[in-house]
């Protein structure tokens, strides 16, 4: 069965630190870029951060999470990390990982760019 699963997600304090990761599974996920997406209660998904497919040697960050963020890749293990630094209560939201069709280039956000994706895990920042 072709699926994206992801972990990791949980309840920190506000300045703490998570790891997501992004496994795949019926397919390798080397050959594909992927995109991280969040969505808040009651907002609309919002594009977090993607990385290009093999040696992901490109990656492309949302303002809102440039340099707490990082996306990085284990091929071996066919799986994508989203390491997550200084979280605020506003990180707060179900995170998802998704197939990037735009191979990590703009625009990020449009929905004819996304492949398949994960039901998502829940982060919630908060003291």
């Amino acid at each position: 069965q072709v699926q994206l699963v992801e972990s990791g997600g949980g309840l920190v304090q506000p300045g703490g630190s998570l790891r997501l990761s992004c496994a795949a599974s019926g397919f390798t996920l080397d050959y594909y870029a992927i995109a991280w997406f969040r969505q808040a209660p009651g907002k609309e998904r919002d594009w977090v951060s993607c990385i290009s497919s093999a040696g992901g040697s490109s990656t492309n960050y949302a303002d809102a999470v440039k340099g707490r963020f990082t996306v990085s890749r284990d091929n071996s293990q066919n799986t994508v990390y989203l390491e997550m630094d200084n979280l605020k209560p506003e990180d707060t939201a179900l995170y998802y990982c998704a197939i990037d069709l735009n191979s990590c280039r703009p625009p990020f956000r449009s929905p004819a760019n996304i492949g398949i994706s994960g039901k998502g895990t829940l982060v919630t920042v908060s003291s």
